[in-house]
């Protein structure tokens, strides 16, 4: 095998948010940026869009940045050509289709084959609907678990890390909500009582570093990310004392969730009903990966300013 300083990762970069994110490009910087900041690997960043913020930051920073579509075979295979492997994140969210984002997902799978890439990080996440015999199932997970098994069935060394809630979900579809008759706030998650994981996305970067330089540790792996588990009224606990508001746990029920109306709701209700199951998250592992992840109290303290409009 050639040496990896002579190779180059690119960052399948879908140019739009992973499940449950607002932030365009945001697993895809975050790893770009590491891997930069670390040095070990030449950098390729692929991005649908060259003239997107994101993009040209990392322009700035002597990141080779290329353009390529999910849709575009040719342009998939012009952007990975020459590279050791790859970080590769597929978005449900951008058409609201299962269906989309598998035909995606297998489509760059079949290029990485064909290409010969040494090794594969996939954005993943379980297959609800197989996991649970049809009992349950949650759209953006598992397409992202049928393209982990795609993978794997054409033999691609690859190693998935899945992702749990995003702290920064708390700035939009999770952002609390003002009680009508007080001066407090309602946190909206339907948890009850069972701990749920989080991580923020820009400490993923260094943990698919980790991966990338130790292959022979982590491949053929399922990677279940978290740097905590906390209940919703911890969350809100940590919240209030952050940000100096009083924000409580809801106590809504996934059943009065997907009611809500919004789109996506009935969808992110069954993630909660997932969430509740208990997925497996390994905090151990996680920070092992990236020993500075942060907790929850750590990324409310560096942005308590994002929520000065509550």
């Amino acid at each position: 095998m050639p040496s990896l300083h002579q190779q180059q990762i690119p960052t399948g970069w879908s140019g739009t948010a992973a499940a449950s994110s607002s932030d365009s490009g945001a697993q895809g910087g975050s790893v770009a940026a590491a891997l930069k900041q670390d040095g070990f690997f030449a950098v390729r960043a692929v991005t649908r869009d060259t003239s997107k913020p994101a993009a040209v930051k990392l322009r700035e920073a002597a990141a080779e940045v290329v353009c390529a579509d999910l849709d575009n075979e040719e342009s998939l295979v012009a952007a990975l050509t020459g590279a050791y492997g790859a970080f590769v994140v597929t978005n449900f969210w951008e058409y609201f289709s299962k269906e989309k984002e598998v035909t995606q997902g297998k489509l760059i799978a079949d290029v990485i084959k064909r290409l010969g890439l040494t090794f594969v990080v996939f954005s993943g996440l379980e297959n609800v609907k197989k996991q649970t015999g049809g009992k349950l199932e949650v759209l953006h997970f598992d397409g992202k678990g049928e393209i982990e098994e795609y993978f794997r069935e054409i033999g691609v060394s690859m190693t998935s890390v899945r992702l749990p809630s995003y702290y920064k979900n708390l700035l939009t579809y999770f952002m609390p909500q003002k009680n009508k008759d007080s001066d407090s706030y309602s946190l909206g998650m339907p948890m009850g009582d069972v701990p749920m994981d989080g991580l923020s996305v820009k400490d993923l970067g260094p943990i698919v570093v980790s991966i990338l330089k130790s292959p022979s540790q982590y491949a053929g792996k399922d990677i279940g990310l978290s740097t905590e588990k906390l209940t919703v009224e911890q969350y809100a606990d940590i919240l209030s004392k952050g940000v100096g508001k009083t924000i409580k746990d809801s106590k809504i029920s996934p059943e009065a969730y997907e009611k809500l109306g919004f789109p996506g709701a009935g969808e992110l209700a069954n993630m909660f009903r997932f969430f509740i199951m208990g997925p497996d998250r390994d905090v151990d592992l996680t920070l092992k990966l990236n020993p500075g992840a942060r907790k929850f109290q750590q990324w409310i303290e560096e942005n308590k300013n994002a929520f000065q409009g509550l």
